[in-house]
């Protein structure tokens, strides 16, 4: 077994973009950022960390938009406090960290734990979410009720998350062997052919950053204990309240962490424009097996329902897009 030896500047990758650190609500955030104009935040999930969304950082700009890909709570180049692990504070997180950014609201983009602060965000602080695009996270939701109705499918999937809530065990398997578990991970998630070497090799790197297992783990830890508390309940009532910006979902089809039958029906809880893209031969992590077309959909997506703000996107019609569900 080896303990975390890599350094946080491990994950301070060059680029075309800029490294600089945000202070929000009680902590400090490292973002990379690129381009100018309206902004887009891209919010990684576990177990990465910011340049997972180095490709969009490439691209995106090039669409006239200003985007922002950060490292969250206890990952990355960000502060690893003892505390602040519940979605609450997770989400103030992301709301904060527009405003730091001094932006007025922002194109939410969320992966995994980054989509389901996404849905958390625009429901607890929609002034700040202007729309949400979200990947491989099915709404919240709709993961607690699979996990029950879908035993088999669902619930076998999501059994790591029982694992993950013994104590110590599961910081020094994610940390063991060069951080062999996360290639696991990715592997048994991914679609065919990922992860990359460079991938595998920056993400193993990434978990072995001192506090990073144990905080990443932290937010698995309080998703699945406070279902028996009040703060549990309290996030519940939360998520009942319906979405009202345009949404975007993309999910990879071969997904084995949550899987696409779980994800459809997220529009449920959708009270504005909500486009669905199932992407046939991906897993878990699409925006990273294929970039390119997920970022054009991304584009497309943003010129429609955030057109004529971007002056170098694709178009629009000059305002919120309200078309039917896709």
């Amino acid at each position: 077994m080896e303990d975390a030896i890599s350094e946080p500047a491990a994950v301070l990758v060059d680029g075309p973009w800029r490294h600089r650190d945000v202070s929000t609500n009680g902590t400090r955030l490292h973002v990379a950022e690129a381009g100018e104009g309206p902004l887009v935040l891209l919010l990684h999930g576990f177990p990465q960390f910011w340049w997972t969304w180095r490709s969009q950082l490439r691209d995106l700009p090039a669409a006239g938009y200003r985007v922002v890909a950060a490292d969250l709570r206890g990952y990355g180049a960000s502060d690893k406090p003892p505390r602040g692990y519940d979605a609450f504070t997770l989400a103030d997180d992301v709301a904060g960290l527009v405003r730091a950014l001094g932006e007025r609201d922002a194109v939410i983009v969320g992966h995994d734990w980054g989509g389901l602060l996404g849905w958390v965000t625009a429901v607890r602080r929609p002034r700040v979410v202007r729309g949400l695009a979200v990947i491989s996270m099915p709404h919240p939701l709709r993961v607690r009720r699979r996990i029950v109705a879908d035993v088999r499918g669902q619930g076998l999937a999501s059994r790591y998350l029982a694992a993950f809530q013994l104590p110590w065990v599961p910081e020094r398997r994610l940390v063991a062997e060069g951080a062999a578990y996360v290639a696991e991970l990715l592997r048994g998630w991914g679609g065919p052919g990922y992860p990359t070497p460079e991938a595998e090799a920056r993400y193993r790197g990434a978990m072995r950053i001192p506090g990073v297992a144990h905080s990443s783990l932290e937010y698995h830890r309080w998703v699945v204990r406070s279902q028996l508390r009040p703060d549990g309940a309290r996030f519940v009532e939360l998520l009942r309240t319906p979405v009202r910006v345009p949404t975007l979902q993309l999910h990879g089809s071969l997904d084995r962490c949550f899987l696409p039958s779980t994800a459809a029906g997220s529009e449920r809880h959708v009270a504005a424009s909500y486009t669905w893209r199932l992407y046939d031969g991906l897993g878990h992590f699409p925006h990273e097996e294929d970039p390119d077309t997920v970022t054009r959909d991304l584009v497309a997506w943003l010129a429609e329902t955030d057109g004529g703000n971007a002056d170098g996107g694709n178009g629009g019609n000059g305002g919120i897009s309200r078309s039917p569900a896709c």
